[in-house]
This record gives C-alpha cells, structure tokens and sequence, in this order.
C-alpha cells in the first residue's frame, strides 16, 4: 500500500515540476549540485498522498519540495543532503521551514509545509549542504487561497 501512495506522490511531484516548467525553470545548478524546486498549495495533493506523507491538506498551506541531483554520479544522480531554510513574507514575519527527507527508490525529496494568507508572497532563503559544499538558495513565491 506505501508503495501505491509513493508512486503517486512520484507522479503528482514530477507532473507539477512539468507543469511549473511550463512558466519558469526551477532549477539552479550549484557546484556539483543542480537544485531542483517548487512551492505548491498544499490541495494539488490527494487525500491519500498528503495523509501518506503526514501533508496538511489545506487551501491555507504550501508546500515547498527541493530534490538536489549530483551532476558528478549520472548513474546514481539523487543526492542526500542537509537542507535549512526560513521563509520571511512581506511584512518581514519569518517563519522557519522544517524539512522531512523522503526517499523513493533512488530518489530523494526534502518536503517543508508553510502557512499563508490569500495572496501572501514568501522568500525563501534555504541552505543546502552535502559535507563538502553549501550553497544558498533563494527565490519568491506568491500564495493564492483556492
């Protein structure tokens, strides 16, 4: 059954990433790392997925997912890594983002929940560490109530 909800996560993650790509890349490539990322609302998950993955599934709830690729180990590409971040709105309200790792196969995702108001822009300023490298990285989203 966890792996029925696994793949389903896999498949709405990838088809969001695709879809996302149609408006702008959201990957920056860092080091030996290419950072793939996106913040979401929370209700494009599935009961059964958000359940599986302990995901609030709520209009007021985004969901940021980072996935880190090693471009030195193109047959094993996932990379495990340490990953810190807040977020800060508008108004300068930080919030701190707590990363859960999930592990699929060979992939690896780093999944934090953030809470927002209709409209609400966030910045995100997250460090991401594999031992040997850190990098910053930092980009907006704006959050909309469905």
């Amino acid at each position: 059954m966890k792996n029925i909800f696994q793949t389903c996560l896999f498949i709405i993650l990838v088809s969001l990433t695709l879809v996302s790509n149609v408006f702008a890349e959201n990957m920056k490539k860092m080091g030996s790392m290419q950072v793939h990322y996106m913040a979401i609302n929370a209700t494009f998950l599935t009961p059964k997925v958000a359940k599986a993955y302990d995901i609030e599934r709520s209009r007021f709830n985004g969901l940021i997912n980072i996935s880190v690729l090693d471009d030195t180990k193109p047959s094993t590409p996932a990379k495990a890594v340490t990953i810190q971040g807040k977020a800060r709105n508008d108004i300068g309200q930080i919030k701190t983002l707590e990363f859960d790792e999930v592990k699929e196969g060979d992939a690896i995702y780093y999944l934090a929940q953030v809470n927002y108001t209709n409209e609400e822009t966030f910045y995100f300023d997250i460090t991401i560490s594999d031992g040997k490298e850190t990098h910053q990285l930092k980009f907006k989203q704006k959050f909309y109530v469905d």
